[in-house]
């Protein structure tokens, strides 16, 4: 069993100036990089850790309340920047020796024609009828060359079965609880797998949060959904 720990990525350019960023690739701001850090920070004191390279044939003493067996990001780089930042604070004093690895299928949501758009243009440029509004957001459904939020759990679902089939036995030699991952991705992904794994509906959980920067998620067997969040944030860029 693998618990998957999700964060979404810190505050980028994009994110900063208001424009829906999809699969544009921008860095993080200042503050993105000091949410990161900040979340890390915060990780560390919980009792996370990053498992050493040494470890996966040696198990460690160190009893840490979360060993993470590896650390994947999404290819942009918003979300590359981001899991660096938690690598090296969940290291501690020490260079990483796990490196953070890319998985394509966690990139973000394809906005289609959206793309680069300001977040305000939502509503004038898809119509009421094709735009579903929470009290903090809305997200548009189906504009041009866009993924919709079905495709999305269709990709979650197929992130899950390849994670649970070829990334569970990582770090194996180390205990005997439980192996724990971390995913860093972004927004509208991120609720997808939440939604996938849990098996809800993607409009409930769009009504439930809006995952903001540098927020983590816990997906695990033993944890009910109304407990997945970690560390919650109170941002609502998109």
């Amino acid at each position: 069993m693998t618990n998957i720990y999700v964060a979404r990525h810190g505050q980028d350019i994009d994110n900063s100036n208001g424009i829906l960023n999809g699969h544009r690739n921008e860095p993080l701001t200042d503050l993105g990089q000091q949410q990161a850090r900040d979340v890390g920070k915060k990780m560390l004191q919980e009792g996370f850790r990053l498992l050493q390279q040494s470890e996966l044939a040696h198990p460690s003493s160190n009893h840490a309340t979360t060993t993470l067996s590896a650390i994947y990001s999404s290819p942009l780089q918003r979300a590359y920047e981001t899991a660096q930042i938690f690598s090296n604070i969940l290291s501690g004093e020490k260079k990483p020796s796990i490196e953070v690895q890319v998985l394509d299928a966690l990139i973000e949501r394809d906005f289609g024609i959206m793309t680069g758009m300001p977040t305000s243009s939502i509503l004038e440029k898809c119509g009421r009828d094709h735009v579903f509004s929470t009290e903090t957001i809305h997200y548009f459904i189906d504009p041009v060359g866009a993924e919709t939020f079905d495709d999305l759990i269709i990709r979650a679902k197929k992130l899950l079965s390849y994670i649970e089939q070829e990334i569970s036995d990582i770090g194996d030699n180390t205990d005997s609880g439980p192996k724990s991952i971390l995913l860093v991705t972004h927004g509208d992904f991120g609720k997808m797998l939440y939604a996938a794994y849990y098996n809800i509906d993607w409009k409930e959980v769009l009504k439930q949060f809006h995952f903001g920067n540098s927020e983590v998620l816990l997906l695990a067997k033993d944890s009910p959904p109304e407990n997945a969040h970690v560390f919650e944030t109170s941002q609502y860029n998109s």
